[in-house]
């Protein structure tokens, strides 16, 4: 066997921490490096002390049938990038990379075509994070320069959901 690649290293750090996700429908990890080493992981869940969706067993924008990428608002968790970002100082994100992967609850397959929801992707824009590596399966990710989420800015189209 060979020596795991350090993207999916990180990116296996990011499965792991999913697996504390409380949310019903997707579950996701996020971890945040500096310097080759961890310094932030979040995962997907609700704010301390609220109840989990786990817990409640529903899942409000799922009964409501709200599509993939919509409504955030309605949503009880805070996500995997926010509990990762929340989790330590700005100045430690400044310049870092953050590995985030998705799984879908019921099935456990990998979530296709990842990606940060809107409000995430500004609040890593704000925490300074320069790269996100997204797993697509096992072995394969996606690599996004956080400068384009600034270049190609979604909200100004109207465009809901990823």
């Amino acid at each position: 066997m060979g020596r795991r690649d350090k993207i999916n290293y990180y990116l296996d750090m990011a499965e792991v921490t999913l697996e504390r996700s409380t949310c019903i429908r997707r579950n996701y990890g996020a971890v945040v490096v500096k310097n080759d080493e961890i310094i932030s992981t979040g995962y997907n869940g609700a704010p301390r002390g609220r109840k989990n969706c786990d817990e409640l067993g529903y899942c409000v924008r799922e009964k409501l049938n709200v599509p993939r990428g919509e409504r955030y608002e309605l949503c009880r968790s805070v996500h995997a990038e926010q509990n990762a970002i929340i989790s330590t100082e700005r100045g430690k994100l400044l310049g870092s990379t953050m590995f985030l992967s998705g799984k879908d609850y019921k099935t456990g397959e990998y979530v296709a075509n990842s990606n940060p929801c809107s409000l995430c992707k500004r609040m890593i824009i704000n925490a300074g994070i320069k790269d996100i590596y997204i797993r697509d399966s096992k072995d394969e990710y996606r690599h996004v320069m956080v400068e384009d989420y600034i270049k190609n800015d979604e909200t100004l189209e109207g465009n809901v959901g990823y």
